[in-house]
């Protein structure tokens, strides 16, 4: 019943993203609402970890399962793709690099900020 009720939680702030991008005219994924929320949540906590930390660690593990039906498609458009694969593969190479710096930068951003919140909190 745990696990129902922290997949609940899950979903409920995905619809949250959703309402919002129907709301918003802006550019912007509803997955991205959805994990704005979830972050401010989880940091301000309104939503305490336990609440959805065995599931979210369920559907990191399954990740890789995800991305099964993008790799079919892209096999699929072979035809499409073949005339275009050099850039096709630079935009990807480069947007993954920006990516991945700009994910370590934040990341290390919310952990230099995490330790001075302990600190204070310590004092």
């Amino acid at each position: 019943m745990k696990y129902i009720r922290q997949f609940t939680i899950i979903l409920f702030i995905s619809l949250a993203g959703e309402i919002i991008h129907l709301l918003v005219p802006l550019p912007v994924p509803a997955s991205i609402y959805g994990l704005l929320i979830m972050l401010i949540g989880l940091r301000k906590k309104w939503i305490p970890l336990e609440a959805v930390e065995e599931v979210s660690i369920f559907l990191i593990d399954i990740m890789p399962l995800m991305f099964i039906p993008a790799a079919v498609g892209l096999l699929d458009s072979w035809g499409v793709l073949r005339p275009i694969l050099v850039p096709f593969l630079v935009i990807t190479l480069l947007s993954t690099i920006i990516v991945m710096v700009i994910t370590g930068k934040v990341t290390q951003l919310f952990i230099k900020n995490n330790g001075k919140g302990k600190a204070e909190k310590n004092e």
